[in-house]
């Protein structure tokens, strides 16, 4: 087994794509015997312990020439994966982050959204059919109004969801009668009427100019702009509503050239799945157009994913794509890849909601555990020519620390609490303490009761203990603007490394430990803080 040693200041770049580090030796380490246990000798280490050191970059090294597209599914020497994304990132498979309408978002920026399992095979078939069926540009309202409800309504609504237009139908729902729609213009005037009816300040159907479900996006976007109208109803010949298309979405859609699609121009979608259920489940996402599948569980070094993944392949062959973990060191990684996944998640307990290791005294700091996995990844890649890629999942804080795993060997990144502040995210938005936030929660926690992921003898069992927690993240805005912004840091500390594509950025990074005066160092530090909102603050 490959441990690291910090014992002499060399450089040592691993095969295939790997890190060159200022500080490491690799050796063959066996664990200790310590009476019957096993003892690493190695720290466990995490992302904060870690900086890079920048290298020389040429002319040539701006952003704007920085490709991060990376393969999401095994492939052999000389072949092309069948799935690549634009960016290196994907949303965990949680409750509290990947719904049908982040699983949009983020295929339209070039990752990809794992719908969460922890709901009936039904459910989570249907939410990956919405995504499918996405038409990009027509917008599925989750603000709809009925003409009954009031402007306290309205207004507690666009707090909650920051939607100023909202469409009403008979029903209340997204799809039903067709009646009217309400924007900020049109309450604007009645707020000190809270219990007025919407039926009394919108829009009346009548009075709004729609267009058949027929129309083109295209066509659609033609009426906007010749007609001077932010929104374009879109309803069928029964008067029910279908969708939305909105002015503003045109631009935005025409500055998407890194959106992922599949051979018939839909979004690419992933899904979750447990070792319980599968043979249910999985034949009804496939059906229902998933792309790609991801065993959720706690600890995936286990005989449950191998029977799992043994299904799949049996009843679908290579054809559907499946990942699996998670696990913290290159014994879990070979034994996933034997087994067939198509790529292999890495971290456990380095979650910000996740508290396995304090309740179950199990994990790797995600820095060591990731190194270690990659490593194997590139000596399995070596040895049998098949490149497995590796998912790093939690231990993510700042923005640095993705380009830090990215240069540790990570394909890609699962992130949890980073998205689940967003807009597109499925929780609701929260004034608490007069600040905007949005519920988190973890799959392990009393809330989720996701018990399936726990692979603990094939059946369901009642727990008596929880893995996760119930929280709030502060609210961050629209996806889009959060992600442009953390991969234009990304980008640009490639560029500071001398690296134009992830490969290079792994086989030119050259990383170093980090003191806790470091840390300190790092940030500001003996200054007074200008604080608008308090008085000045020494640091």
């Amino acid at each position: 087994m490959c441990c690291l040693s910090y014992q002499q200041h060399t450089t040592q770049r691993a095969t295939h794509v790997s890190f060159q580090a200022v500080y490491i030796t690799v050796q063959d380490v066996e664990p200790k015997e310590i009476g019957m246990a096993k003892f690493f000798e190695e720290e466990s280490h995490t992302f904060s312990e870690y900086l890079l050191v920048p290298g020389y970059s040429s002319s040539k090294n701006i952003p704007s020439n920085v490709s991060l597209e990376t393969p999401l599914v095994r492939y052999a020497k000389g072949e092309k994966p069948s799935i690549t994304m634009h960016i290196p990132m994907v949303s965990a498979i949680m409750q509290a982050v990947s719904g049908p309408r982040l699983a949009i978002a983020l295929a339209q920026e070039g990752g990809i959204s794992f719908i969460y399992g922890s709901q009936s095979p039904e459910n989570e078939a249907q939410m990956v059919r919405e995504v499918k069926s996405y038409k990009a540009g027509f917008v599925i309202s989750d603000s709809t109004l009925t003409p009954d409800m009031t402007l306290a309504d309205v207004l507690e609504l666009k707090e909650r969801t920051g939607h100023t237009t909202m469409p009403v139908t008979e029903d209340g729902t997204p799809t039903g009668k067709f009646c009217g729609i309400v924007t900020s213009r049109d309450y604007r005037v009645s707020r000190d009427e809270p219990q007025k009816p919407v039926r009394e300040f919108m829009t009346a159907a009548s009075d709004c100019i729609t267009a058949n479900a027929r129309t083109s996006l295209k066509e659609c976007n033609d009426i906007i702009w010749e007609q001077k109208v932010n929104q374009l109803p879109i309803v069928d010949d029964n008067g029910n509503l279908v969708s939305l298309v909105f002015r503003k979405d045109y631009d935005s859609h025409k500055s998407r050239p890194d959106e992922l699609l599949d051979e018939h121009k839909r979004y690419i979608v992933g899904a979750g799945i447990n070792t319980r259920d599968y043979a249910q489940r999985v034949p009804l996402l496939i059906d229902a157009g998933a792309d790609v599948l991801c065993i959720d569980s706690s600890e995936g070094f286990s005989e449950w994913q191998k029977l799992t993944i043994d299904w799949i392949r049996e009843h679908y062959g290579t054809s559907v794509k499946v990942g699996a973990g998670n696990v913290v060191d290159a014994a879990g990684f070979r034994y996933l890849a034997d087994c067939g996944a198509d790529f292999v998640k890495v971290g456990i307990g380095g979650g910000s909601i996740c508290i396995t290791r304090e309740q179950k005294g199990i994990g790797r700091g995600q820095a060591s555990a990731l190194i270690d996995v990659c490593r194997a990844r590139d000596e399995y890649y070596e040895q049998t020519g098949v490149y497995v890629p590796v998912c790093s999942d939690g231990g993510i804080v700042y923005d640095y620390h993705m380009t830090l795993a990215l240069a540790m060997g990570a394909d890609f990144l699962m992130l949890g609490r980073y998205f689940a502040r967003f807009d597109e995210s499925p929780t609701r938005r929260l004034n608490v303490n007069g600040s905007y936030v949005k519920e988190y929660w973890g799959e392990g926690s009393a809330r989720a009761r996701n018990w399936a992921r726990y692979d603990l003898g094939g059946k369901k069992k009642a727990l008596s203990f929880v893995e996760g927690v119930d929280s709030y993240v502060p609210y961050a805005g629209p996806l889009k603007d959060n992600v442009e912004g953390s991969l234009t840091k990304v980008r640009s500390t490639m560029c500071n490394c001398g690296a134009l594509t992830l490969a290079e950025l792994r086989d030119k990074a050259r990383i170093t430990r980090v003191s806790a005066t470091s840390l300190v160092e790092g940030g500001a530090h003996d200054v007074m803080l200008k604080d608008s909102n308090s008085d000045m603050n020494f640091r």
